[in-house]
């Protein structure tokens, strides 16, 4: 491994860089990547044009679609149909507003991974930290790959294949649009591309939206684990050393132990606080699209469409799969911050002088304070508020079933 973590600083220049590469690219594609001190002017207006131009697109489909939901006269099996991809755009444009109301603290944990990489310059620490970095970047990578690739194959199949109506006797196709639109003519074919177009933009525009919150989260949650898998190291060290050594060694290493637990816990608020009003607008907003779009499953079966109901199933699959891993991040976070106080106390604690001993157990105090990643800092994020929200989607589905009688 050691070898591996020379030829990545050779080839990104730094470990930290390599960590946070990915969310880097995610982050400036739509302009919520932070300013920092080394940002030029010209960057700083470019971002600013960027972030314009991206509100205006995701807007301009945005509007429409609601308006047509709210004006338009339609059946209530069509309404709903509607649905699902409505709030998947006011879902990502909320989001998109957060990102960039929260960039200071996108900046601050930055920031603060980078210090740890200097700061910890031993062989084993930063083979734990590159360890951690590179699963980190791997699930980001992933999460992109796997959203966008569900979102641009739902656009194709009801965006680019035209629909077959009958009117009497007769069968027409028609163009019809992943997002529906009010007042706005696509009945020509460079009309309807144009549309479109916009459509695809604006879909990736929110859906990138996710990915950054994402990758995020895994990124700096692989981090954390990798820190507090250090300490843990520390303190058997500490604990485990000659006694006969200097006691001045001692005090420095369990001040330096403690302080770094400290700088975890901190680094944790500070990404729980960027975290939690993206968690809650995700939480609500998959559980309505999932329902939605597993409704209109139900509603298409028996025209049995297999590019319709691929694409319904797949986008489903991709955004449980989200919701499950932005849970099961936050199980983990929470398990390993407690299990440091447990360790503590399985180590042979008993041989240290009282005053050591007092300072280890202010680390399994504070380890016992649990850890949660919150959404909205009202619901805890665990697997068993995912399964909870399985359950909350299929009892949504239901209730819709009985009420439209299908």
């Amino acid at each position: 491994m050691a070898d591996d973590i020379v030829a990545i600083q050779k080839k990104f220049g730094s470990l930290n860089e390599y960590s946070i590469q990915v969310n880097r690219w995610l982050s400036k594609t739509i302009g919520v990547w932070p300013f920092t001190s080394t940002t030029s002017k010209f960057e700083k207006i470019m971002t600013k044009i960027l972030i314009i131009v991206c509100s205006i697109i995701a807007l301009f489909v945005t509007v429409p679609s609601m308006l047509h939901f709210i004006l338009v006269k339609e059946d209530i099996i069509t309404k709903l149909k509607m649905t699902g991809p409505i709030i998947y755009c006011i879902g990502g444009g909320l989001n998109y507003a957060i990102l960039l109301f929260l960039r200071d603290d996108i900046r601050y944990c930055i920031e603060h991974i980078e210090a740890d990489w200097k700061t910890i310059t031993r062989t084993g620490d930063r083979q734990v930290m590159f360890k951690n970095a590179k699963i980190g970047r791997i699930i980001s990578g992933c999460i992109g790959s796997f959203l966008q690739f569900s979102t641009i194959s739902y656009c194709t199949v009801f965006g680019v294949f035209k629909q077959t109506i009958k009117i009497g006797n007769e069968s027409m196709e028609i163009h019809v649009l992943p997002f529906p639109t009010y007042k706005i003519p696509v009945d020509t074919n460079l009309e309807h591309g144009i549309v479109l177009g916009f459509q695809y933009l604006t879909a990736c525009i929110m859906t990138a939206t996710i990915i950054i919150a994402f990758s995020l989260a895994t990124v700096f949650a692989c981090h954390a684990v990798g820190q507090l898998t250090i300490m843990v190291t520390w303190i058997e060290e500490f604990v485990n050393r000659p006694q006969e050594e200097k006691k001045n060694m001692r005090i420095n290493e369990i001040s330096v132990i403690i302080e770094h637990h400290l700088r975890i816990l901190s680094f944790l608020e500070r990404t729980e606080h960027l975290l939690n009003p993206i968690y809650f607008m995700e939480m609500f907003k998959n559980i309505l699209t999932t329902c939605m779009l597993s409704y209109c499953i139900l509603v298409e079966w028996s025209g049995h469409d297999i590019k319709v109901l691929s694409a319904y199933s797949f986008t489903i699959t991709n955004i449980i799969l989200s919701l499950f891993l932005i849970c099961y991040i936050s199980e983990v976070l929470n398990e390993k911050c407690k299990e440091i106080g447990n360790i503590v106390y399985m180590t042979n604690w008993y041989r240290l002088s009282d005053k050591d001993i007092l300072n280890l157990i202010m680390i399994i105090i504070r380890s016992s304070v649990e850890y949660k990643m919150t959404a909205g800092k009202i619901i805890d994020m665990s697997v068993i508020t995912f399964s909870n929200i399985i359950k909350t989607i299929f009892a949504y589905l239901n209730i819709l079933r009985q009420v439209t009688i299908l």
